[in-house]
């Protein structure tokens, strides 16, 4: 029956081209491309929209949909031309017809700007051609994928372009609509496990005309989730949302990032229905009453901290230090607890300083900003391995820099505590003890006199042990007595503090390029070499050329390590190479310089090393647009060894550069210089 049922559906006559344009899926939402100017002018930047017409019911959607598909526009311009993104405008709730929140889009007539650039060097009077094709979802009861070709011919004047009759008004209006942000309105916004809140409050009195109601906030992430309710509540003059965050949220969000709509408006004629949110996004906390709270939270966060992993190399410091000291001159004893207490303080107030300064100019920043800074890390790096290096022996110059050794009652024992005190905040700044969080989210969102409150609370109490120990004499003498254990256990101590140059290293390997990163280590081996060039040929008892020697050599060392380890930004951003990456871009009429490499391979390291370190290959580089791709053979990969095969090769280095008009890539050889480089570039057909 099967077989005779298929045989019968054969005999059935072909249904015609008519037929099945007949079966093609409705479009209910009609497109076409319009201009806000009659003209445009040579290199000045000019606005285009998509226009959608829906039918009645029938939505699309915002390019953060919830569910769906955002509209999207496939650009086939004229040379020259570029086209920015899609300039969207205040989206609404789109609900079923069970009334459940099914997705944020548009309904209508709707307008979607696009910013167009044209070359400086079009030809007054020629006529231009702006194709693009558009894709959207629009959705009643079912979802239809929808397209269409739109287009758009507009001639080019030096004349100053006039508004088009029909949408130049209307586009206007549109983009001064657009959401953004408003000095009338405030908005902060904190979080918790599971709720954000958002608060939005006005610069002064609420006009009684402006009542702003139906608010609701659209992510522009996955952050919130969007099908969920969102209560609102009046509060001080203003308003705030209880925004539920969705399942796949990250533990600690950085910012919060949307549109919150109005259907009266922000503003008092009605306008600007949707206000921009980008702020950052705070833990919320139970200090947000009496600031006495939060102080008490972060002196005792600060008691904790120095029971942390990043503080216990510090910690261990003071201690041996405490323990030369017991039997010492009491004044003595408490000066250089005071000293040690001044380091930390002043290392937190510069924190705090430096916090309200970068905030006041916009930016947003959190505790222990400094260490998103690759400069800084590697720097820190670098000090760790020479306190480290000098524990373990390798050179005695710097005992008193770091509390240790005879010196301790001496005024440069006073400032070797004082740069413990610096130390001990500096490697604290990683770690956010139990508690103390809360008080470091209250303080980054206090105003600046109470945040340098609590940062002056929490270096009192990350200090109060040691200025205790100094306080008290009898406490001190509870410690053990000098003797020869102390060389042991400050070898010992050499350890956690290579530890924490591990750590940093790893911090800079996810802020810097694979050849950042192993400039970065030569760079520390050099200044280790330094280091021990310095207290092998300064040993006691050595002569004075000698000493001199040394002193030269380690200090020549410590700068070349400086030199060549310090993190510069990649000045070429290598994409993964395909065969599919190659042929795309060879059909945009891109050079193409494709570099096979290893992570193992010493000869690429120095090929890249040297040959984009050329100021005139990257100069190169940049006005050709040259693409940068790279087959990364660190790890077996079977579609870069076949690769490798077809030009009977089997190793890296392996560098090819794809010229336009030309079929085969020109080979370069192992071993490369830039003129190697710019020589291939030049390769005429």
């Amino acid at each position: 029956m099967p077989l005779l049922g298929l045989a019968l559906l054969c005999t059935l006559p072909f249904p015609g081209r008519a037929a099945l344009a007949s079966l093609a899926p409705p479009q209910h939402v009609q497109a076409s491309l319009v201009a806000a100017d009659a003209s445009i002018q040579p290199g000045r930047p000019f606005t285009v929209a998509l226009h959608l017409v829906h039918d009645p019911h029938w939505h699309t959607y915002w390019h953060n949909p919830g569910t769906g598909l955002a509209t999207k526009l496939v650009w086939n311009l004229p040379a020259g031309f570029t086209a920015g993104e899609i300039q969207w405008p205040a989206p609404s709730l789109i609900k079923d017809h069970s009334g459940n929140v099914s997705g944020n889009g548009y309904e209508g007539d709707l307008l979607l700007p696009v910013t167009i650039t044209p070359p400086a060097d079009l030809q007054p009077g020629a006529a231009i051609e702006l194709k693009a094709r558009a894709e959207w979802l629009m959705c009643e009861e079912v979802c239809i994928p929808g397209s269409g070709e739109v287009g758009l011919s507009l001639s080019v004047a030096n004349d100053a372009p006039k508004p088009d009759a029909t949408w130049g008004e209307k586009i206007r209006k549109v983009l001064a609509g657009l959401p953004r942000t408003d000095a009338a309105w405030t908005v902060t916004a904190t979080h918790n496990a599971t709720t954000i809140t958002l608060a939005i409050t006005p610069a002064g009195t609420i006009p009684a005309a402006l009542v702003p109601r139906d608010l609701h906030f659209f992510p522009d992430d996955s952050l919130v989730a969007f099908e969920l309710p969102q209560p609102v509540r009046d509060e001080r003059g203003g308003f705030v949302l209880a925004l539920p965050m969705s399942d796949d949220a990250p533990k600690n969000p950085g910012r919060l990032l949307g549109v919150v709509t109005s259907e009266s408006g922000w503003l008092p004629d009605g306008s600007l229905r949707g206000l921009r949110v980008d702020v950052p996004l705070t833990l919320a906390t139970a200090v947000q009453g009496p600031l006495a709270g939060t102080l008490l939270l972060a002196f005792v966060g600060g008691l904790i901290l120095n029971l942390m992993p990043c503080v216990f190399p510090v910690l261990g410091l003071k201690i041996l230090g405490f323990t030369h000291q017991s039997g010492s001159d009491h004044r003595k004893v408490i000066a250089h607890g005071l000293v040690f207490t001044s380091g930390v303080l002043l290392s937190f107030w510069g924190l705090a300083g430096a916090l309200a300064v970068l905030r006041a100019g916009g930016d947003q920043l959190g505790w222990g900003f400094q260490l998103q800074s690759p400069a800084f890390v590697f720097s820190l790096a670098a000090v760790m391995l020479l306190v480290a290096l000098n524990l373990s022996g390798v050179f005695e110059f710097g005992l008193r820099a770091t509390s240790l050794g005879g010196g301790l009652q001496t005024q440069t024992g006073l400032a070797g505590s004082f740069f413990t005190g610096v130390l001990a905040t500096v490697v604290a700044t990683p770690c956010s003890a139990p508690i103390l969080a809360p008080a470091l989210g209250a303080a980054l969102a206090l105003p600046t006199a109470a945040s340098f409150a609590v940062f002056t609370v929490i270096a009192l109490g990350l200090s109060a042990p040691y200025l205790l120990l100094s306080i008290f004499p009898q406490a001190v003498k509870v410690l053990p007595r000098p003797g020869a254990w102390m060389e042991t256990f400050k070898q010992f101590l050499a350890f956690p503090l290579y530890a924490t140059v591990a750590y940093l290293a790893w911090v800079l390997a996810g802020q810097t390029s694979e050849s950042g990163l192993l400039t970065a280590l030569f760079g520390l081996v050099f200044i280790a070499m330094g280091a021990w060039f310095y207290g092998r040929w300064t040993a006691p008892g050595a002569s004075a050329a000698r000493a001199r020697f040394g002193l030269l050599a380690g200090f020549a060392l410590l700068a070349l390590g400086a030199v060549t380890g310090w993190p510069r930004p990649d000045r070429v951003t290598w994409e993964k190479w395909s065969p599919e990456a190659v042929a795309s871009l060879r059909a945009e009429g891109r050079i193409v310089y494709v570099d096979f490499t290893a992570r193992w391979c010493a000869t690429c390291q120095a090929n890249k090393k040297l040959v984009f370190s050329s100021k005139e290959v990257l100069q190169a580089f940049a006005d050709k647009k040259i693409a940068t791709l790279k087959g990364d053979w660190t790890n077996q990969d079977p579609q870069i060894t076949a690769e490798l095969a077809k030009y009977q090769r089997s190793a890296v280095p392996f560098n090819l550069i794809w010229l336009p008009g030309h079929d085969d890539p020109v080979i370069l050889p192992e071993l490369l210089t830039p003129n190697t480089v710019l020589t291939a570039l030049a390769t005429k057909g």
